[in-house]
């Protein structure tokens, strides 16, 4: 089971990553907190002291076509709030 899916890069998480250190990650629904931290400090070399995680629902959409009701929906996110060490510093655009 892969936990760190991929890290989020948009206007408020770097905001958040310049003001507190922190940085976030889409992740596995089904990882809890030790197993998040335990692979991004592995994946990154760096020291954790805190996780927050955050669940989104999936979104469902629905139209009308010639063959009735469509009915989608999107699948169920996990996002992970990594705060680290004083000091230690994750480089998320280096080639690896």
């Amino acid at each position: 089971m892969s936990i760190i899916i991929k890290p989020v890069i948009s206007e408020k998480a770097n905001y958040l990553t310049d003001l507190r250190g922190s940085y976030s990650f889409l992740v596995n629904p089904k990882a809890n907190k030790i197993q998040i931290k335990k692979a991004v400090e592995a994946a990154y070399g760096v020291k954790v002291a805190d996780v927050n995680t955050m669940i989104y629902a999936p979104k469902v959409s629905s139209k009308y076509t010639k063959k009735g009701l469509q009915v989608g929906k999107t699948n169920k996110l996990k996002k992970a709030v990594i705060k680290l060490v004083e000091g230690e510093v994750i480089d998320i655009f280096a080639v690896n």
